[in-house]
Formats: C-alpha cells, sequence, structure tokens
C-alpha cells in the first residue's frame, strides 16, 4: 500500500490483540512493517508477569529480545516461568527484572542489563510516575514509544502528579483515577525527547510516538484530540473530569 501509495489505513483498522491489553499489539506490528525494525529490542516498564503486555507479541511470535520490569515479585516469579516453558522463547527469553522503578534508577538499571543507545521500542505503563520516569531515560534512544496516559484529564491540559518515589495509582471504576500525566504532557516531554504523537489505541488508553528521525512521511504528528474522539473515551471525561480536577497535579 506505501509503494503503490494507496492511503494507509488507521490505528483502529489495524487493532488486534494477542498478549497486548487491547488493540496495541496490532498498532505496533503496523508501525514496525512500515518503519522496519533495527536490533529487534524492546524496554517495556511495569510488564506484570510478562504475559499481558505490549512487548509479550513481539517477544513470543517475532523473536524480539525483552527487557521487562515489574515490582511485583511473584508476577516476575510467574513471567520466568512462562517464558521457560514457551516453545518459542524458552531457550532465549526476556530478562525479567524484579525492581521498583523510580526516577532515580530507571536509567541505571537499563544500562545494567545490557540496553544502550538505539533500540525499537519502549513501552511504559506504570499508572504513576510515568512521566517523571520517561523524563528520566537517558541511555536509550527507541524509535518508538508506547505509553499508557490519564485520558481523564482530557485533551488540552498539560499536567501530571507530583513525583513521589514510592506513589501508586488511585484507581476508580473506569481504571486510573489519579495517576500518570496528561497526554498534552507527555507529548510536550517527547517534543523535548525527540519524539512526535502519531495516534492511541481506540479508547484513548495508550498512546504511540516515533522518533523524529524515523518516518516522518508514514506517520505524520497528529493533534491530541485525535486521541479522544471516540465515545468511551468522551465518557470517561466527562463522568470522572470534574472528581480528579480537584486532585494534586501540577501543570508541566
Amino acid at each position: 500500500m506505501l509503494l503503490d501509495k494507496v492511503p494507509l489505513p488507521t490505528f483502529d483498522e489495524v487493532e488486534f490483540r494477542c498478549f497486548s491489553q487491547n488493540g496495541e499489539d496490532g498498532i505496533l506490528l503496523y508501525i514496525f512493517s512500515l518503519i522496519g525494525v533495527t536490533n529487534k529490542k524492546a524496554v517495556e516498564v511495569c510488564a506484570g508477569d510478562g504475559t499481558e503486555c505490549n512487548t509479550t507479541n513481539l517477544i513470543v511470535n517475532h523473536g524480539w529480545t525483552g527487557l521487562l520490569f515489574d515490582g511485583d515479585k511473584e508476577a516476575v516469579k510467574r513471567g520466568r516461568a512462562f517464558y521457560s516453558k514457551c516453545r518459542d522463547t524458552f531457550l532465549w527469553p526476556p530478562t525479567l527484572v524484579n525492581e521498583w522503578i523510580t526516577a532515580e534508577n530507571v536509567d541505571s538499571l537499563i544500562s545494567m542489563h545490557g540496553f544502550e543507545g538505539d533500540i525499537d521500542l519502549l513501552s511504559l505503563d506504570m499508572d504513576g510516575n510515568d512521566y517523571w520516569v520517561w523524563k528520566s531515560i537517558d541511555c536509550i534512544s527507541p524509535r518508538v514509544v508506547v505509553l499508557e496516559y490519564n485520558n481523564l484529564l482530557g485533551p488540552e491540559r498539560s499536567a501530571t502528579i507530583p513525583y513521589r518515589p514510592d506513589f501508586r495509582a488511585e484507581l476508580g471504576e473506569l481504571g486510573m483515577d489519579y495517576g500518570g500525566a496528561s497526554l498534552t504532557a507527555f507529548v510536550k516531554l517527547g517534543r523535548e525527547k525527540g519524539y512526535r504523537l502519531v495516534g492511541c489505541q481506540r479508547y484513548g488508553f495508550n498512546a504511540f510516538f516515533v522518533r523524529s528521525d524515523v518516518g516522518r512521511d508514514i506517520f505524520p504528528e497528529i493533534p491530541t484530540s485525535k486521541c479522544f474522539e471516540h465515545p468511551f473515551a468522551q465518557h470517561a471525561m466527562k463522568t470522572r473530569f470534574a472528581n480528579i480536577e480537584s486532585m494534586n497535579w501540577i501543570d508541566v
């Protein structure tokens, strides 16, 4: 389609779930089918047990090398058991690390496990200090970044939680209420780090960023408003916005 200059599909047309929480597996394969891969290296922060996250499909079905972090010791134990028994990964499983990730330790932990310089993917889903952790990551230069943003804050406000190393999210009936950062905050930070927003998962949970030197003619930057068009995203904002607006956010 790209070579024939046929209009490319939108993200919601390519979504599918294999191991991801929603349709991120399809979107990631779509992005990399168009921009290509380099070393097939992926880092995921807060991967749980590594069986329902954004890097799993790439690791299991496409031969990627993964570095997965999570603060839950039992979850990491389950993940290591899963990959050691999986026929596609038991010879070369991803590295699962049990660590509580903070802005102070994330860079050294990634470097310590042999990931530096250019990699293909960074996935970040902490429900908490995501903004501060991404800001602190300097040792790797991912070509694609996928991260969860707090869609309840809407498309305009640029805000995040104040940094606290031991922060745990406050979860409500629609998911994360107090935690993370707004999409606009991530867009501003992404531009500082050399990334542009190219799309999101249809319900407005996860946003996809591509490095400024990669695939600009294929994936142009989009406005944040495009990530709030689904009825669910609009319903979530209307239902919970007043509640979270009174919480302790800082503008960035």
